[in-house]
């Protein structure tokens, strides 16, 4: 590039930007909405490189302190508890106060590990660990004892802070977390032996001298062993890339924004922070449960919600009765992600709550990177859709060379949005990259209208009698078949064939027989690819998966290759 070539390219970059900005700030309402006390800190924050999570509530605050940001609903699972809201003023102030209060913990430059359920004080603490320079870093709930030991001592943690629920947990694994010393509070009721969580909150009092330089660690889902924690930066140009996603969307300013995933994981955090960028309101449920879903949607008219497929699957699983009990006609826009979407249940779910589907494809470590609207889905079940604007994607065989329309190849995409790298894990960053381009391992094929669609994960790629199996492929076909519930392909060892094709099937409640389903697949799959081998569970039965809805396939082999 000339001299002359890199202002022109800085000054289009620039252009396309205010394009985006615009087009997205009109369709939005969010444009009609800003104050001029909102735009000069709007400005103000983005002259002095802040354009992280903590920006937008300083903006709303400015903005329109009054207008409710966050609602946490009153919950069987928390007696005594009423209701809670906060307006963009009140949710400004505590992620101020919080910090002060892990600065006055000597927390800035540091991590700060949390593990708690749905709760305010989570999204609280993520604005306020970047106002204090601090990488919070997310895990589980349900961990267990030593998978918390072993992420305090890899992450570095120094502090954490455990919802009052899951405090045993901690107590179990007391002797291996003698590096955090006391610096371990409960949030939800008082726990002996840790610290209130409101010592935070009044240690920061009168102690708001913003940083803004924060990083979030998410540990990744750990499908296949150990997890990784992906390091997210929030550079200048995460903003623009969020923007261009919205852009793609129905997201407004005026929207009910339904958050039911659990907070640990980057799709409810991530649609959290998108919807208040927009200036939105958002319903925090403690976790998720379908009538409870139903009836929040119902109840603060929700216009915008996420699920992964899963909890899709669980929601239409009672009925299409059950579900037009309740109002749901606020509904616009129904995201899902995280996991394949199964062809009949995105269909089941428009024809159920309208043509507002989205699905969308990504990873903890890329963002968001493609987006299948309502039309694709029902021209292409299943799709993944196009790539998101901002988003190059490649599919390349295993010598990196790119493969054409209809072929299967690993995803590779490169994005304003990858993270920095594995924290403490240099190798396993280098393992996937390729000059430049990131990829977590799965598969997909493009198709002649160019919409992506998922083949599986490269380490669940399945070769029998040297032909390629993609699971993806044979678990969409018994998904169509009506006696399926749900449905696993695995490879198991075989001493003829290499690995043999193997269906775990959850049948529905007329059964499904393996002589039935076989000879649907001889109908609908080449040879190789008809399951040798069907597993059928009992009705009801449930494949075992990762908290974010994702099969975990060396179970079911380890499970059937010992059964043999």
């Amino acid at each position: 590039m000339t001299l002359l070539e890199a202002p022109l390219a800085k000054v289009e970059a620039l252009f396309d930007r205010l394009q985006v900005a615009a087009r997205l700030g009109v369709r939005s309402g969010l444009a009609f909405d800003l104050t001029a006390r909102g735009a000069k800190t709007l400005v103000s924050q983005l002259a002095r490189g802040r354009s992280g999570p903590s920006t937008i509530w300083r903006v709303h605050a400015a903005n329109s302190p009054d207008k409710l940001g966050l609602i946490f609903p009153a919950s069987e699972g928390r007696p005594g508890e009423a209701t809670r809201s906060w307006t963009y003023g009140e949710l400004d102030k505590e992620a101020d106060d919080l910090a002060g209060g892990l600065r006055a913990l000597g927390l800035s430059g540091k991590t700060l590990l949390v593990m708690m359920k749905n709760r305010p004080e989570y999204l609280m603490l993520g604005t306020g660990a970047a106002r204090a320079g601090t990488a919070m870093v997310t895990v589980s709930w349900r961990s267990t004892p030593s998978e918390l030991a072993y992420l305090v001592n890899h992450s570095g943690a120094g502090a954490l802070v455990v919802d009052a629920q899951v405090a045993a947990t901690v107590e179990k694994a007391r002797g291996e977390l003698g590096v955090l010393g006391d610096r371990i509070f409960a949030v939800g009721a008082d726990v002996p032996g840790l610290r209130p969580f409101d010592e935070l909150v009044r240690a920061g009092l009168h102690q708001h001298d913003a940083k803004d330089e924060g990083a979030v660690v998410v540990y990744t889902s750990g499908t296949t062993g150990k997890p990784k924690g992906a390091v997210r930066k929030f550079n200048k140009e995460l903003l623009p890339a969020v923007m261009r996603f919205l852009a793609e969307t129905p997201m407004r300013s005026d929207d009910v924004h339904l958050a039911a995933c659990p907070l640990y994981h980057t799709t409810a955090f991530g649609f959290i922070a998108m919807s208040q960028i927009l200036g939105a309101t958002v319903v925090l449920l403690d976790e998720f449960h379908p009538t409870r879903f139903l009836d929040a949607i119902e109840h603060h008219r929700v216009t915008t919600t996420v699920l992964v497929p899963t909890m899709l699957h669980r929601l239409l699983a009672i009925g299409e009765d059950e579900i037009r009990r309740r109002d749901t006609r606020s509904l616009a826009a129904l995201f899902c992600t995280s996991a394949p979407l199964p062809g009949p249940d995105s269909d089941l779910a428009m024809d159920l709550f309208g043509d507002i589907v989205f699905n969308l494809y990504g990873a903890t470590e890329t963002g968001v990177v493609t987006l299948a609207h309502p039309e694709d889905l029902r021209r292409s079940p299943g799709t993944i859709g196009r790539a998101v604007p901002g988003n190059d994607v490649r599919l390349l065989d295993d010598h990196g060379k790119d493969v054409p329309d209809g072929a299967v190849g690993e995803l590779f995409t490169k994005n304003a949005m990858l993270v920095a790298g594995y924290h403490e894990d240099e190798a396993a960053t280098r393992g996937s990259m390729r000059d430049g381009w990131f990829s977590v391992g799965d598969l997909a094929r493009r198709d002649a209208h160019g919409c992506y669609h998922l083949e599986g994960r490269k380490r669940d790629m399945i070769i029998s009698g040297g032909v390629n199996v993609y699971p993806a492929e044979v678990e969409a076909i018994l998904e169509a078949h009506p006696s399926v519930d749900e449905v696993a392909v695995i490879g198991l060892p075989d001493p003829e064939w290499g690995e043999r094709v193997t269906a775990v099937v959850v049948p529905r409640d007329d059964g499904g027989s393996e002589a039935a389903l076989k000879s649907w697949c001889k109908e609908r799959l080449a040879g190789p690819k008809v399951p040798r081998q069907f597993v059928v569970l009992e009705a009801g039965a449930a494949l075992p998966r990762n908290p974010t809805g994702k099969v975990l396939k060396r179970d079911l082999r380890a499970r059937y290759a010992e059964a043999r």
